[in-house]
């Protein structure tokens, strides 16, 4: 492989993260004197009686995340019952993510949110709704608000399953610097604080990560993440502006045959091809105003990828290998508008908002190649995309009683795009429009008792391309269109019951799609599939029997099945049926706290027929620290008891070196062995 130099971002960001260490120890005057002790704020114990309207709504934030291990940050998205992020090619890239009976892929219904700004990418050269949160610094996340199901009129594309809105800190409690090691070359840098700027405050942060990885090939992971955001009281709210930069290259160990393990050609952690990974450059602005009736948001971001994988090893080719690369470079604007009154209806009072959102994505540098030793040698489609989207909004929450509110929506989409592809066949325009209607009841039967009934119809969006492609690339045989918009239709009842020390919500749901993207393994790609059909219940809880101690568990099971296949070949491929997850939090002696996290989610059919099925997988992480004065000291043990389990498993056929045809297989990416992590943060 080339070797690779740093780019002018990496020298440029090394120097601003020496920089920023010296402001931050040259002063802040408010750091002065031992840190105080902090009033303990968790995210999920805050009341949603009487404001959620739905059971599976919720919060998280605050020492949700304080003193919680995590060995990546897609794993802030499990903080959401249910929901599961898992990883196959290397720390750079996007987490698989599942929830509701969903392999989302990276996102193809979930939708995220930071500040106001969605993260999901349409039209992606890796796949649809790709949801990359490695630009995010945990450290400077507040809060998430979490919303499943498609019963929300304010948000549409890529929200069936649910949405994850994050919210940055406008000021932190203390300025901070940490520095972290841990095996196999772990090395992470940490340098955030917050100033005062007279009507507001300005918040500064940067980090950067190195990493071998724990697989036999070394991940030589490079990872760099700044960002700076202003806040300002005036005109009667509050603006802000803010600045993120990230940068990453990395080299991945992909998901191996079992095979290949049994035979001895490789160890578990072992790898095929030696050339995989990738690299990703993310810019973005973000503003926006927001007062007590008014919120608006804008946002322009720069976009650059490139992915190199290689599912199938030798099936398509015996020389150079199958061995591809993805690619994606792009600009994108966008922005949105809310605005709220309160109104009258039978001298009842009325909650009203009205809204609207724009984006449009000018997609330059969009294809795939075949690739040796990550050097080009065919292109299998090369493409230059424009996408516009305009969507509209209104709703409206009608408090019938004291104890019983009442919803209704209605949400419109329309979206539009040109395709100009190398091949003239697959070149055109397409547009599509749909219209989206949401209800929801709340009845509060008891000060700490409230049950839900929702319903509503959402959507995702799918490639562009796929609704103006006339041939199949690759082929030249000719294919099927496919729709801009795939609507999904949901509905759900539950309850949610709160005490000052207890917190708990039961739900069950049911959603429907009218089509859905699943992984092709031979061609590591998404394709559309048939309408699908799930049923399931959801528990979630937190208890704080004493200050010292906090307790919080949840728990899914799903059935999900194609709509129209036959009994006995319907089943979805990788909808995990159940997931459980549990924590806990103590202080044993003052200044000392321990976090215990527990995660399983569990098997999942690998095709339709349901003869194949993944393993569950568990796995445990442990985490303990010390406060003293201005320093605090960090121990996290990763995958506490050495979990031999995969984080992901497929099932397609692939040929290694020396097979006469390709074989069908499982392949799985094993979690990382248990990891130890060493962290030492200072308060300023």
């Amino acid at each position: 492989m080339a070797a690779r130099c740093k780019s002018p971002f990496h020298k440029t960001l090394s120097v601003s993260l020496l920089a920023l260490a010296i402001a931050l120890e040259a002063g802040d005057a408010r750091a002065e004197g031992p840190v105080e002790d902090e009033i303990v704020v968790f995210g999920r114990a805050f009341e949603l009686i009487g404001s959620a309207r739905a059971g599976s709504e919720g919060v998280v934030g605050y020492s949700d995340f304080e003193n919680r291990p995590l060995s990546r940050v897609g794993e802030l998205v499990e903080v959401i019952p249910g929901a599961v992020a898992t990883q196959h090619s290397g720390s750079g890239k996007a987490n698989q993510y599942f929830l509701r009976g969903f392999n989302l892929d990276h996102g193809t219904d979930f939708a995220a949110f930071i500040d106001g700004a969605p993260i999901n990418f349409r039209t992606h050269g890796h796949g649809q709704g790709y949801l990359d949160l490695n630009f995010i610094i945990p450290e400077i996340i507040e809060r998430v608000d979490y919303r499943k199901g498609p019963y929300y009129a304010d948000v549409g594309d890529f929200s069936p399953a649910a949405t994850a809105s994050f919210r940055t800190y406008d000021r932190l409690d203390h300025s901070i610097a940490q520095a972290t090691i841990g095996e196999n070359g772990y090395r992470r840098g940490l340098v955030a604080g917050s100033f005062d700027t007279g009507n507001g405050d300005f918040l500064i942060a940067a980090e950067t990560v190195f990493a071998d990885g724990a697989y036999l090939l070394d991940e030589e992971l490079e990872k760099f993440n700044a960002f700076a955001k202003l806040t300002q009281n005036a005109g009667g709210g509050e603006w802000r502006l803010s600045l993120s930069a990230y940068d990453a290259r990395w080299r991945s160990t992909d998901q191996v045959p079992r095979r290949a393990i049994e035979q001895g050609l490789i160890s578990r952690l072992g790898f095929i091809d030696p050339d995989l990974g990738g690299e990703t450059t993310r810019i973005a602005l973000n503003g926006g105003f927001e007062s007590e009736n008014l919120t608006v948001s804008a946002y322009a971001l720069y976009y650059d990828f490139a992915l190199f994988s290689n599912f199938t090893y030798f099936a398509d080719n015996d020389l150079a290998g199958d061995e591809f690369e993805q690619r994606d470079e792009r600009f994108a604007l966008g922005g949105a508008l809310t605005k709220r009154w309160d109104a009258e209806f039978l001298s009842r009072p009325v909650e009203m908002r009205i809204g609207a959102d724009a984006r449009y994505d000018d997609i330059f540098g969009l294809g795939l190649f075949n690739t040796d030793s990550r050097e080009r040698f065919n292109t299998i489609r090369s493409d230059e995309v424009s996408e516009f989207s305009l969507g509209f909004f209104t709703d409206a929450e009608f408090a019938a009683t004291d104890r019983l509110r009442a919803s209704i929506g209605l949400r419109g989409d329309y979206f539009r795009g040109r395709v100009d592809a190398q091949l003239d066949a697959n070149s055109g325009r397409a547009d599509d429009f749909l219209l989206t209607p949401t209800a929801a009841l709340a009845w509060r039967a008891t000060d700490s008792l409230e049950f839900y009934a929702n319903y509503g119809q959402g959507f995702h969006s799918n490639d562009i391309r796929g609704a103006v492609t006339r041939v199949d690339p690759r082929t030249l045989e000719p294919v099927d269109a496919v729709d801009i918009l795939v609507k999904a239709e949901g509905a759900e009842v539950g309850a949610r019951f709160e005490a000052p020390r207890l917190k708990a919500s039961v739900v069950g749901f049911w959603l429907e799609l009218d089509g859905e993207l699943v992984f092709v393994g031979d061609a590591g790609t998404t394709e559309p599939n048939g309408a699908t059909r799930r049923f399931g219940v959801e528990f979630n809880g937190f208890y704080r029997p004493a200050d010292w101690l906090a307790l919080d568990a949840s728990a899914a099971l799903t059935q999900a099945r194609f709509k129209t296949a036959p009994s006995g070949e319907n089943r979805i491929p990788q909808a995990v049926e159940n997931v459980f997850s549990a924590g806990m939090t103590l202080e044993p002696l003052r200044n000392l706290t321990t976090s215990l996290r527990l995660r399983r989610f569990g098997k999942a059919p690998l095709i339709e027929d349901g003869t194949v099925f993944s393993e569950p997988t568990t796995v445990i992480n442990l985490g303990t620290y010390y406060q003293f004065d201005h320093l605090r000291l960090g121990v996290d043990i990763l995958n506490l008891f050495d979990s031999k389990d995969a984080d992901i498993t497929y099932f397609f056929e692939s040929r290694l070196a020396g097979e006469t045809a390709p074989v069908a297989d499982i392949h799985f990416h094993p979690v990382e062995p248990r990891q130890l992590r060493v962290s030492l943060t200072a308060a300023f």
